[in-house]
């Protein structure tokens, strides 16, 4: 299947790793071009230097003011166009109610909330019809995740403000969609799964929730995050799709 996504421009943030860095290898490989993100400016360049010459970093930080429009222009810069943007941000610090302070919150909603806002108000002002601007969310979305009281405040939220601006930009022609992954078997995922006193048990107690009984990969959410994105899902917006192998048991 064709996905139309040859030669289409994307901003993908946080994307030096995980899943961020999995949807723009999979853009890449159907035939995109895009601007990767991250904080950490040699980690940017090599992978750009990994996704070959369809590819280019830009060291940024999402809770920046100015990152929108300076990633916005690279993506001009570079390539000549502008076609869409997927907001990927690391997840906030792990942490009980008691545990998280005010500068963990304010840190959390500025990186995670109000820098994809900005992104997203960026990204609205200057797409055409058929733009497409995503979220990396999380399940949480749906249910809380125990110890991850900062995600679980935030992202909610940021799906509504999906949902939201989703009705105001249908009627130009630009789409708005959110990917909710669970238990993907990436670095951050182990990390989380670390913490508890029996790392192997915990990830076996979680794949036995799963129906398809294991963690999914970062090339299946990526494949996922490309369809998407491309002019193939050119009627889905506005919709929050789960890429959890099935943990969420309600419709």
């Amino acid at each position: 299947m064709d996905l139309g996504l040859k030669d289409r421009v994307y901003v993908v943030t946080g994307a030096t790793r995980g899943l961020g860095n999995a949807a723009a290898r999979e853009l890449v490989a159907d035939g995109a071009k895009v601007v990767v993100t991250g904080r950490d400016e040699q980690r940017v360049a090599d992978a750009a230097a990994e996704l070959g010459p369809n590819a280019v970093g830009v060291a940024v930080d999402n809770a920046e003011a100015g990152a929108p429009e300076r990633l916005v222009a690279a993506a001009r810069e570079h390539f000549g166009g502008f076609h869409g943007v997927l907001v990927s941000v690391g997840g906030p610090p792990p942490g009980f109610v008691a545990d998280n302070t005010d500068e963990q919150w304010r840190d959390a909603f500025e990186s995670v909330f109000l820098g994809a806002v900005r992104l997203a108000r960026a990204a609205a002002a200057e797409l055409e019809a058929g733009g497409v601007i995503g979220f990396v969310l999380s399940g949480s979305v749906h249910e809380p995740i125990p110890g991850l009281t900062l995600s679980n405040g935030l992202r909610p939220g940021l799906a509504g403000f999906a949902k939201s601006i989703s009705d105001e930009l249908g009627p130009r022609g630009i789409r708005v969609v959110g990917l909710l992954p669970s238990r993907i078997d990436t670095d951050r995922v182990r990390e989380l799964d670390s913490l508890s006193a029996d790392p192997e048990a915990t990830r076996a107690a979680n794949e036995s929730r799963i129906p398809l009984r294991r963690y999914g990969t970062p090339e299946e959410f990526g494949r996922v995050a490309a369809f998407l994105l491309s002019p193939a899902a050119s009627y889905l917006t506005g919709i929050m799709l789960p890429v959890d192998g099935g943990m969420r048991h309600g419709f």
